[in-house]
């Protein structure tokens, strides 16, 4: 326990017999184990809250980093939200404006054909390209 062989113990344990004598080393005995396990139980009782308060630390510790990794999980989340909604908003706007401003001016449907049918007198007649011009044979 305390690096002491057995020789040394049976030379302090003579030289106490010869001190206190056969009367009082009984009592010396019994009073030097109370005091020797009262000085375990301070140890033990001081070890334990110091494990207690490490362990109380590291869950304050390890609650910490969940709350901040929730934090920025939810800030994510946040940005991800925000990001849909403009994204679907633009979307709306674009759809509201009409489908020739979705779909561009390169793209005629039906309906398109038809009216530029009526606004032309010639109907539905191609024009003619400089390079269509007839050829002489």
């Amino acid at each position: 326990m305390f690096g002491i062989s057995s020789g040394e113990l049976f030379f302090i344990a003579l030289i106490a017999l010869i001190v206190l004598g056969p009367e009082r080393l009984p009592k010396a005995t019994r009073l030097a184990g109370m005091w020797v396990r009262r000085a375990r139980t301070q140890w033990h009782t001081v070890k334990d809250e110091l494990e207690r308060e490490l362990a109380a630390e590291e869950l304050k510790r390890s609650l910490q980093d969940a709350q901040t990794a929730l934090r920025d999980t939810e800030q994510k989340i946040r940005d991800s939200g925000h990001e849909a909604r403009r994204e679907f908003e633009q979307m709306r706007a674009s759809v509201q404006d009409g489908p020739e401003a979705a779909a561009g001016p390169a793209v005629a449907g039906p309906a398109s054909e038809a009216q530029a049918a009526q606004a032309s007198p010639e109907g539905m007649q191609p024009t003619q390209d400089p390079g269509d011009e007839p050829r002489n044979a």
